[in-house]
């Protein structure tokens, strides 16, 4: 392997690791010896500091983390605060709806009732801090569970999960899983017009 394909390799895998991570196992996710590996990061390290870039690495311990520069703290802040301002889609109502009355539930169980892929939606509402893991399931594969958090709680302006509204239904309340597509999208925009879903808690 090169040197610069090697400290892409290295650049990547910190990126979306996203936590403080060890040589030992960049080196195992590398599969590059543990030697180059350091020597890697060091080269990753003078090439974000030569080319003056808004990234830099951190040290903490024994771990190495891919962090953004203090000097652009500022601007990093608002566009993290105008990305959680923004209102949350129907798509994500629809999700946290699901995962409200059903909680905890795996994004499988979301995708089942909405017949779509929902990976995406699910992460934003963890992004959000409205959903959380909430362990993982003893099923094959152990699936991610997730649940609500005290977040959802404080939009919704409510106590406790029994505080939710009934789901609207002739018949009264029933599992969104018995609920059609119609419903849920019904249901869906009800939940966005109780949530508050543009920062202002």
């Amino acid at each position: 392997m090169e040197l610069n394909e090697g400290i892409a390799v290295i650049e990547a895998i910190m990126f979306a690791y996203g936590e403080p991570i060890s040589i030992d196992k960049l080196a195992e996710a590398s599969q590059i010896d543990r030697d180059t590996t350091a020597k890697l990061v060091n080269q990753l390290e003078r090439r974000y500091n030569v080319q003056g870039s808004g990234l830099r690495i951190i040290r903490l311990n024994n771990t190495f983390q891919i962090s953004t520069r203090p000097e652009a703290a500022p601007y990093v802040k608002a566009a993290l605060d105008n990305y959680r301002q923004t209102p949350l889609s129907q798509a994500a109502m629809e999700c946290l709806a699901i995962i409200a009355y059903n909680q905890p539930v795996t994004k499988g169980f979301v995708e089942q009732i909405r017949g779509i892929d929902s990976s995406s939606v699910v992460n934003t509402l963890v992004d959000r801090g409205l959903v959380e893991e909430a362990g993982r399931l003893e099923l094959p594969g152990r699936p991610v569970a997730y649940r609500t958090t005290d977040t959802f709680l404080r939009c919704f302006g409510i106590a406790s999960l029994a505080d939710l509204p009934p789901l609207p239904t002739a018949e009264g309340q029933m599992s969104l899983d018995e609920m059609d597509q119609q419903e849920i999208d019904s249901f869906g925009e009800q939940l966005a017009e109780q949530v508050n879903v543009d920062g202002d808690e």
